[in-house]
């Protein structure tokens, strides 16, 4: 335990983010959206399937936790292996690429009964 009562954990953390977000924006909004919709469902399923959970999804980015970084690292690769599949049905300027970062942290809980 830590100071105030706080159990700290180590936790693997995958961020993922779309690259050249605004450009497929500017150029087509509707799709771009439909598509991030669809490539964020197929990316919590497998976030569930490797025991991780989605933190946070604003604009284009996407934040889950993993308790294991080998469980968070794995997902990765899935996660690129299966998206570059659904790409390669997309015209070449449509496609729709996720930059993927993992690392690992000591955490405390975020919220407590005292700043809920």
């Amino acid at each position: 335990m830590t100071q105030n009562g706080y159990k700290r954990k180590l936790t693997a953390i995958l961020s993922a983010d779309v690259k050249e977000y605004s450009r497929l924006m500017r150029e087509d909004e509707e799709e771009t959206i439909r598509t991030l919709t669809a490539y964020r469902e197929t990316m919590a399923r497998f976030m569930q399937q490797f025991r991780g959970r989605v933190v946070d999804a604003p604009g284009d980015n996407l934040l889950a936790e993993f308790a294991s970084v080998v469980d968070a690292v794995n997902c990765a690769v899935e996660i690129q292996r299966e998206l570059a599949e659904q790409n390669a049905a997309l015209p070449a300027q449509r496609r729709m690429e996720f930059r993927i970062y993992s690392s690992s942290h000591a955490t405390r809980p975020l919220f407590t009964r005292a700043n809920r």
